[in-house]
């Protein structure tokens, strides 16, 4: 009797803890094949010649990918790593292995979505099947109080709502084994250059603060739910590991419960609060199909420009605005690829209301720039910035300037 074989396809799901696919694909199966393909198409620039991925966010994945091979290793298992398309690289890995089924964490932007109809358009060519999981959110889609369509557009409405109607399951433990074949192919994570970077681009990587990993994403949240700790205490400490899968909502939420965060309400509800809006932005963009990425979002009426003042812009993307908060947050950004929410805030406000440009240009260079990038979450705040998201209250916004006020008094 032969062996059933499921390949697990990797994407923004780096890690061994609470991940539904793996432990389905142990339960399934008799095999596992673990597989991350580094997909050249987030390696090229954009049509507002932006990097897709920036290079440290390139080398934040790359450390994440490693320490996942590294722990797979230590299990006796591995992550095959490959330079290229899924759709032409899983359907070979399939029929050399002899492939039942493939597994794979279901994404909702428009891009991530159209990668996986193609995978799914290949496999099916050989009658293996695509099965789709959903566990990049806090909240299960089952476990809404409401389907899709009828989320509240309100997002405090869609708070109120889950909160006291929904409940966040358990964190799945991380597997203790994991069976794959004998004698997989040896393969090995690319090198930046490999991935398309200059040596100019690599020379000026410098030290960002955030290597990429589970475990150090673990002991950041530790650091983070200490109430007596002093440092960066906002989300995006922990942000950059959510993003690309190697900390789970679920997880951080439940460690969060069982920590003695409840001495900092203010914390608590700050983390609670950003937790809630990324599930808010994913729910939406399934509702309201890559209603993000559109210049007037679910407006009718044409409230932005598409054109794009190329020197205003410039001088924003180079911190030469001549504003000084404004300069110092946008060299933050470049220097370290983090920042927090509230100077995110100014310098998207900044952008929509002054420099008289098409909002997808700025949104485009913090998907370049930001460690912590994720399509909803970052294209759905930028287009409350830019007044056109799904949420109308949050579609209005102080100015720049009393943004910078509340930004200096708080520092």
């Amino acid at each position: 009797m032969s062996k059933r074989v499921v390949l697990v396809w990797f994407r923004n799901d780096l890690r061994l803890h609470d991940n539904e696919v793996l432990i389905e694909a142990i339960n399934k199966s008799d095999l596992i094949i673990p597989v991350y393909c580094f997909d050249p198409r987030y390696f090229h620039k954009n049509k507002f010649q932006q990097n897709n991925t920036g290079i440290k966010r390139a080398q934040f994945l790359l450390e994440s990918v490693a320490q996942l091979k590294s722990k797979l290793q230590g299990m006796d298992s591995d992550l095959m790593t490959f330079v290229g398309k899924p759709e032409d690289i899983l359907p070979v890995l399939c029929a050399k292995y002899e492939v039942g089924e493939v597994f794979h964490h279901r994404e909702v932007a428009s891009r991530e979505t159209q990668i996986s109809e193609a995978v799914e358009a290949e496999l099916w060519e050989n009658k293996i099947n695509l099965r789709h999981f959903i566990g990049h959110t806090l909240f299960h889609k089952e476990d809404l109080p409401f389907p899709i369509k009828d989320i509240p557009d309100k997002f405090n409405i869609f708070r109120k709502k889950i909160e006291r109607e929904s409940t966040v399951r358990n964190p799945l433990d991380a597997p203790s084994n994991i069976l794959s074949p004998q004698h997989l192919e040896n393969t090995a994570i690319p090198s930046l250059k490999e991935l398309g970077y200059s040596d100019e681009e690599i020379a000026s990587l410098g030290d960002q603060g955030f290597e990429g990993g589970e475990d150090i994403g673990i002991e950041k949240l530790k650091n983070l739910l200490d109430p007596n700790y002093e440092g960066l205490n906002n989300f995006s400490l922990v942000s950059p590991y959510i993003a690309i899968g190697a900390l789970s909502p679920i997880y951080v939420y439940h460690q969060m419960q069982n920590s003695s965060l409840s001495q900092n309400k203010k914390r608590y509800e700050r983390l609670m609060t950003m937790l809630l809006w990324r599930d808010y932005f994913r729910f939406m963009l399934k509702k309201y199909p890559n209603v993000f990425f559109k210049l007037n979002g679910i407006e009718t009426e044409e409230k932005n420009t598409e054109q794009i003042n190329e020197e205003l812009v410039l001088n924003w993307k180079t911190a030469n605005t001549g504003q000084e908060a404004v300069d110092e947050t946008i060299q933050t950004l470049l220097s370290t690829g983090n920042i927090t929410y509230a100077e995110r805030r100014l310098i998207s406000k900044y952008f929509t209301q002054e420099l008289d440009s098409n909002w997808l240009a700025g949104a485009s260079f913090f998907e370049e720039h930001l460690l912590d990038f994720a399509p909803a979450t970052t294209y759905g705040f930028w287009s409350h910035m830019a007044s056109v998201g799904t949420s109308p209250k949050e579609n209005t916004c102080a100015d720049w300037q009393d943004l910078a006020k509340r930004l200096y008094v708080s520092k």
